[in-house]
């Protein structure tokens, strides 16, 4: 399928009544389609999926433009949207321990490579806590340096319907582990399960 009838599918998806906060809408996605303006189309598209859940095929159809525009960073985001809709979606501010006061000396990767374990306040049978992996993409920024602090979002591997991870809720605290030390420290702003069906 050709770009322009993959974004015109996606934004077919998309609610006429959904804005930005700028108020943009799917209108303006049309007009830049007619225009042959694709790249700040996908853009628009990305920027309103933001405003509420959207499908998976609205992601998928999004990661399949931008891969084939050759627009990486697009795509893995719009990959990383996907893996949301399939495993649901925590969100937390995180801050990362100092480069002192953990074994981490260099800048953690942003965009969804980093798979850390995470302390969800379950235990395991002989009491000791239960370690939880989750993929990590952080927003807005490509790294975040010991002792930074960013929002954060957690797609769980875990993800079925009696997951720990969807007992969490806004203000909980969590931990992230990458060894049996603590990383960094996390307050959950939202746990939200997956929207796509397995």
């Amino acid at each position: 399928m050709d770009v322009l009838k993959l974004l015109e599918a996606a934004s077919l998806l998309v609610p006429e009544e959904m804005a930005t906060e700028n108020d943009l809408t799917v209108r303006e996605v049309w007009e830049y389609l007619a225009q042959d303006e694709w790249e700040v189309a996908l853009g628009l598209l990305e920027e309103i999926g933001d405003v509420g859940p959207l499908p998976l095929s609205f992601w998928e159809g999004l990661a399949t433009a931008a891969t084939q525009l050759r627009l990486e960073k697009s795509a893995a985001w719009c990959r990383w949207r996907c893996d949301e809709a399939r495993r649901g979606l925590v969100r937390a501010d995180l801050t990362l321990r100092s480069a002192g006061e953990s074994r981490r000396r260099t800048p953690l990767p942003g965009a969804g490579v980093l798979r850390p374990m995470w302390n969800i306040g379950r235990r395991t049978l002989d009491g000791e806590p239960a370690l939880h992996i989750a993929g990590l993409w952080v927003e807005g920024i490509p790294f975040l340096a010991p002792g930074g602090r960013a929002t954060v979002r957690l797609a769980p591997f875990d993800s079925s319907g009696s997951s720990p991870w969807w007992h969490l809720r806004p203000g909980q605290v969590i931990t992230m582990h990458e060894d049996r030390s603590v990383a960094g420290t996390a307050v959950v702003l939202e746990a939200r399960r997956p929207t796509a069906t397995p």
